[in-house]
């Protein structure tokens, strides 16, 4: 299944349905007694997080939603059911926005999370005990935009090629696109790794960024935004140079788009990788890079396998 990230749709609440006005006589009653019922509430549009969703897929499909309108208030002072809601269940990340506003309604992040974001009309008021007969309310109706941000332990971040659909796949049973041209990878994939039976960790296999990424350069602002939800960025250095890319170019340029996009970026765990370590150059840039850059550094090696019980052991020990 493609990973859809965005949807726009509109949903509409029911309506309110109609108050009665009825009046009741016999050959008892001097006057005619009122007994209109009132009409019911129509239905809310509620929005749920689900676990079980990975994609906003069917909302690109499927773009109108209304939920039920309420009934019509009767004699005998019957009042009108209320309308059935429209329960709409997304992945659990997804942020609502009104298109019409731009303006935030809720973040779901967590399974369970709801919020109803359309309400249903009130029912029109029937005439018993007298009370003057009052139309329904329309429900509302807006133009929602979701946007699914990606909840996940682990982010792998570096530039294309740098390896990182190979690491996961080395790291967890998950099948990434892999090639030798670069963003392979054009969305969010993830894998569980499952290294000891108490301890499972999402990671995430982010779209490859580029320089300017903060300013919405190629992939930069979907990629960016996913890696917003991780609570460890793994910096994927590709450090054999191959590419005809500098390795300590690289990891200042990605320093950089991460720290510009947002603050929140500062305060994130980071962990350097330095993949392909495989390959003959790695070793002599290794040395070169460790000169400049005084953090600590896991040479790994994701298609050799090399390395990654002790990224794996760090990635543990942080989490």
């Amino acid at each position: 299944m493609s990973f859809v990230d965005q949807a726009r749709i509109h949903i509409q609440a029911g309506h309110g349905g109609k108050g009665c006005e009825s009046h009741y006589s016999d050959k008892y009653t001097r006057y005619p007694i009122p007994n209109g019922g009132n009409g019911g509430k129509g239905g809310d549009v509620t929005f749920v997080a689900d676990r079980n969703l990975h994609t906003l897929l069917d909302y690109r499909f499927n773009q109108h939603y209304q939920a039920k309108s309420g009934a019509h208030g009767s004699s005998n002072n019957k009042h009108g059911k209320n309308g059935e809601d429209c329960i709409l269940r997304v992945p659990a990340g997804t942020v609502i926005w009104d298109d019409d506003t731009d303006l935030l309604i809720r973040d779901l992040v967590s399974h369970g999370d709801s919020v109803i974001v359309a309400r249903g009309g009130i029912g029109g008021r029937g005439n018993n005990h007298n009370r003057t007969v009052i139309p329904p309310h329309a429900g509302e109706t807006k133009t929602i935009r979701l946007e699914l941000k990606i909840i996940a332990d682990v982010g792998l971040v570096g530039f294309p090629n740098a390896g990182k659909s190979t690491l996961i796949c080395a790291l967890s049973k998950v099948k990434s696109k892999i090639a030798s041209y670069p963003f392979t990878t054009k969305a969010p994939v993830l894998g569980i790794v499952d290294d000891t039976k108490d301890h499972k960790f999402v990671v995430a296999d982010l779209p490859g960024l580029i320089e300017g990424a903060h300013e919405g350069k190629g992939l930069g602002l979907q990629f960016l935004k996913h890696a917003e939800r991780t609570k460890i960025l793994v910096q994927v250095i590709d450090m054999s140079g191959c590419e005809g890319r500098d390795p300590l170019d690289d990891y200042d340029k990605i320093c950089k788009e991460l720290d510009l996009y947002s603050e929140e970026f500062l305060q994130k765990h980071r962990i350097l990788a330095a993949n392909k370590m495989d390959l003959p150059e790695s070793k002599k840039n290794l040395i070169r890079f460790k000169r400049k850059i005084t953090k600590d550094i896991l040479p790994i090696s994701a298609k050799e396998g090399q390395g990654l019980n002790k990224l794996v052991a760090a990635i543990r020990l942080l989490l």
